[in-house]
């Protein structure tokens, strides 16, 4: 029987990740989610016949894993798999996301409710059957809850890494990769396929001292960051250092570090996540949020990108004043505010430049080139390997280093490719 792997979104681009893996008669599809145009208009994932698919396995609660789902439950019901955790996250995400995309997005909140009704969980390390498919799991070190897949075929093991890392975070033990020692072929995200990233100590030791340095001026500062782990673990970090400066959260973060609290298993410093929840403080609302800039202290406020949400709110409260300090701590994508800052220094084209103290911090939750390295390198039965969730010059790059220290195939696959295993 002839399997085969189609790349359905995340091919030559970062995110709408969507991989199938079918025979003659069925297929699965590993994660299937969105990214956005410029105008900020959703964009899918390309689509199978629903008769043919037989279930859906989720890698992580990001919205550009899971954001499609809904679109399966509109005429057909499929089920969907992944961890307890992600369950509980992608229901959030999901929903925020209609409520501010409902518009351009082809499902509705019955299509999401049934999407939950049918999303069954698994545990690490269990094999559990999707049709034809055995399908085992494991850490994949990106986000709470996130998990490696491995794919077994009578024509050998896949595995898909979904966003993977190898750093030891308070969130996050390292990525679990025994589970792909048997893989003949690895689907793997390249985000940062061209660079590696800086020690995490140095990143903390870093961030921590230039915060202080801003609060010990007088100033406040705030960290815009992902409501979905960037946050609970900036907050992690400055429990563990017992700021002596008040903390502010603001934003969807405080209702996802309680589901992590709850599920804590997948949380890998725990008691340093509750001290951040029970000792800093919640914006509640526009009182709180207009004593909070007004602080000598930090704010940890979404969006990451400065796109909307909260942060947007305080940056144009800060960004005035040279005491204040506005430090980002996630990844830019083009086209957002965060992006404009660190090329033009300003928020928008029309707004005056920042005078607050500005300044990037790699916190990343994604492997740099040489981890993504050593992932490839833990199978001892590989063969191919398929580059994914990648801009085409990272994907590329890796894929020329894999080539020469390798020495199997490698694929850049553009969306709608198909690939033999």
């Amino acid at each position: 029987m002839n399997y085969k792997i189609k790349i359905l979104g995340g091919g030559q681009e970062v995110g709408r990740a969507g991989i199938e893996v079918s025979n003659e008669q069925e297929s699965i599809i590993l994660d299937y989610g969105v990214n956005f145009s410029p105008d900020d208009s959703p964009n899918f994932p390309l689509q199978e016949m629903p008769s043919k698919v037989d279930g859906f396995v989720v890698s992580h609660a990001h919205l550009d894993h899971v954001g499609a789902l809904p679109i399966y439950q509109i005429s057909t019901t499929k089920p969907v798999y992944g961890t307890r955790l992600t369950k509980q996250i992608a229901e959030l995400i999901i929903k925020d996301f209609l409520k501010i995309s409902g518009a351009k997005v082809p499902y509705e909140w019955v299509e999401l409710r049934k999407t939950m009704d049918n999303f069954q969980t698994f545990d690490y390390n269990k094999e559990f059957q999707i049709g034809s498919f055995a399908i085992k799991t494991s850490n994949a070190g990106h986000i709470p809850g996130s998990a490696i897949t491995l794919v077994k075929t009578e024509k050998g093991d896949v595995a898909y890494t979904g966003d993977i890392n190898l750093a030891n975070t308070k969130l996050m033990r390292p990525a679990d990769l025994e589970i792909m020692k048997s893989a003949k072929v690895i689907v793997t995200e390249a985000t940062y396929g061209r660079f590696n990233h800086p020690e995490r100590k140095n990143v903390i030791d870093e961030f921590y001292s230039s915060i202080l340095e801003v609060l010990e001026g007088g100033g406040t500062v705030l960290v815009p960051a992902f409501s979905l782990s960037r946050s609970q673990e900036i907050l992690a970090i400055l429990a563990e250092k017992e700021i002596p400066y008040p903390v502010y959260y603001d934003g969807m973060s405080r209702t996802i570090m309680e589901l992590m609290i709850n599920n804590p298993e997948y949380i890998n410093d725990i008691d340093n996540l509750r001290k951040a929840y029970n000792e800093f403080r919640y914006v509640r609302g526009w009182e709180d949020r207009n004593k909070a800039w007004k602080n000598n202290g930090v704010i940890v406020a979404s969006a990451g990108m400065l796109k909307g949400g909260p942060a947007v709110y305080y940056y144009k409260k800060l960004a005035e004043n040279p005491k204040n300090g506005i430090f980002l701590v996630s990844y830019q994508a083009e086209n957002t505010p965060g992006r404009k800052l660190l090329e033009a220094g300003k928020f928008t084209d029309e707004s005056p430049l920042l005078k607050a103290r500005f300044e990037m911090f790699d916190f990343s939750s994604h492997a740099g080139n040489r981890q993504l390295m050593d992932i490839v390198k833990s199978s001892s039965a590989l063969e191919k390997v398929i580059i994914v969730h990648a801009s085409l010059d990272n994907a590329q790059h890796f894929a020329e280093m894999v080539k020469e220290e390798l020495g199997v195939e490698v694929k850049v696959p553009e969306n709608g490719e198909e690939i033999d295993v």
